[in-house]
């Protein structure tokens, strides 16, 4: 006969089994100046540093307002919007003409999502245990080159942006107090050119056309600027007699005047 062969094993029920205790921590009291009471110890710490950062931010919010721009007009096709600070390296890709135009699709989807899955999939590519940043080369890599791109392209949106511009097309301008019986505002109303550069209020259309409101220039001035043209405006954009023109040219000379 084998040895072992046909033996069966049984339980004895005089053998008490080995309970699973509990994973309960111990006592707080057990490690005396290494570690406190949750409450209210720790957490009267963490308020009172949450107290004084949000004390800080009211501060900062009295002291620099957040700056309001005009009522926003879906008819101003000059208006360049400008996205807040966390989006504006992704702003940035989108002026570049690998990501922009014909490629929009490259800039907003496409590269973005490499790199947002990049790091979704870092954790899955580096496996190791070890947690020294240069024994971690694929994870360390990863976020090295986003962090330094990210910073990059939103040092390069805040420098290339034209701040001076957005301050003017986002001011907001007092509604202006203008005749609008007067002969001379029919003449300028019915010139394509002078409202749609100017505005119905002559108040000046952001990145088309400045105001016309205290410009202090005499009639005559502005019949040499409307014939001859000046900046960005062409010559002989009215389309009127010069009698129409003399009348425009005084209408637009008398709410040029700045108010006493």
């Amino acid at each position: 006969m084998e040895r072992g062969k046909g033996m069966q094993f049984v339980g004895d029920s005089r053998v008490k089994a080995n309970k699973r205790k509990p994973n309960i921590p111990k006592d707080y009291s057990e490690y005396p100046g290494k570690t406190e009471a949750f409450w209210p110890n720790f957490l009267l710490k963490e308020w009172m540093v949450g107290a004084v950062f949000l004390m800080g931010y009211l501060c900062l919010t009295v002291a620099h307002p957040a700056p309001l721009e005009r009522m926003a007009d879906p008819t101003d096709s000059g208006y360049i919007p400008l996205p807040d600070w966390y989006f504006l390296f992704l702003y940035q890709l989108l002026k570049y003409s690998y990501a922009s135009g014909d490629f929009n699709v490259i800039g907003a989807v496409v590269i973005p999502g490499l790199a947002f899955g990049a790091l979704l999939l870092a954790p899955f590519l580096d496996t190791g245990k070890e947690r020294r940043p240069l024994k971690r080369p694929i994870a360390t890599g990863l976020m090295m080159l986003a962090f330094i791109a990210t910073i990059y392209l939103t040092w390069e949106s805040v420098d290339q942006h034209d701040w001076e511009a957005a301050a003017q097309q986002g001011a907001i301008v007092e509604e202006a107090d203008i005749n609008t019986e007067a002969e001379g505002y029919e003449i300028f109303s019915a010139q394509t050119s002078c409202i749609g550069c100017h505005g119905d209020t002559m108040t000046g259309v952001a990145g088309v056309g400045p105001s016309l409101l205290e410009t202090e220039k005499t009639p005559d001035e502005v019949i040499e600027i409307v014939t001859n043209g000046q900046g960005a405006m062409p010559p002989g954009m009215f389309e009127g007699t010069e009698e129409e023109l003399q009348i425009l040219a005084e209408y637009i000379a008398a709410h040029g005047q700045p108010e006493e």
